[in-house]
């Protein structure tokens, strides 16, 4: 096989572009309908790759009920940012390449039993409805191209969770890989009961910038989601496989 590569062997002896994929977590060499059909998670050893939007929505809520909320909001570019692009190019081009119109998508649907501004709707809209809150947070943090503007969205979601929690809304927040930033320290923090993913990083700043600014040496799978439950941060970590049913089952105990 010297001075082939793998791609080039397989198309010639049949084999289908994409029916293998390798796990980032073991290495293993993993037959891609498995993982699809185990959610997106590794056989082997469980880790869970990253979903989009519309799959998140897929394997939670029940088929063709989901009904999008606030699908025109967009963000703006009030700083005119620019370096080698503008801003405006780069969201464009993630618009392009996600199939997505912006970076959260909020909705309602039925389950078995601008980012901050839809978020804030969101809350208010289950308010209103009597519907229990379901947030899966997936974030690198506030936007700083945004300025303050992206900000003040923290303090802004953090009110309308409280303003929700206190007229006996029930608000739960599932921490996926990566949760960071100003989304860890504001809304995704604040559920009634939070549930992580398996090895999730979940935390403020990341482990190198916080080792390269106190100058010492962190604790073992620091900010894994393993870690937070250890300590106390998550209530919960829920494999991909069982989080429809435990979504179900804590809203149902929760609402008794």
């Amino acid at each position: 096989m010297s001075g082939q590569n793998t791609g080039e062997t397989r198309r010639k002896r049949g084999v289908p572009e994409g029916l293998w994929a390798r796990c980032p977590g073991c290495q293993a060499t993993i037959f891609r309908k498995e993982a699809k059909r185990l959610l997106e998670t590794c056989p082997e050893c469980n880790y869970h790759w990253t979903l989009s939007a519309p799959e998140r929505i897929e394997q939670t809520l029940d088929d063709g009920t989901f009904e999008e909320w606030d699908a025109n909001l967009a963000t703006a570019d009030p700083l005119e940012f620019f370096d080698r692009k503008s801003y405006k190019e780069r969201i464009q081009n993630e618009r392009n390449s996600t199939g997505l119109r912006e970076a959260v998508v909020t909705g309602c649907g039925r389950m078995g039993s601008v980012v901050g501004e839809k978020i804030v709707r969101l809350v208010e809209r289950a308010g209103e409805q009597n519907l229990p809150l379901i947030i899966f947070s997936a974030s690198g943090g506030a936007r700083m191209h945004e300025g303050i503007i992206s900000l003040m969205q923290m303090p802004k979601t953090s009110a309308a969770i409280a303003k929700f929690r206190s007229a006996g809304g029930l608000f739960i927040s599932v921490l996926t890989n990566p949760t960071m930033g100003g989304v860890t320290a504001s809304y995704a923090s604040l559920g009634d009961v939070v549930f992580a993913e398996p090895g999730a990083l979940i935390g403020f700043a990341g482990p190198r910038t916080i080792t390269a600014t106190i100058h010492a040496e962190l604790p073992p799978g620091f900010q894994s989601s393993e870690f937070q439950l250890d300590h106390g941060f998550v209530d919960r970590i829920v494999k991909r496989q069982d989080m429809k049913s435990e979504l179900a089952r804590a809203i149902d105990y929760c609402r008794k």
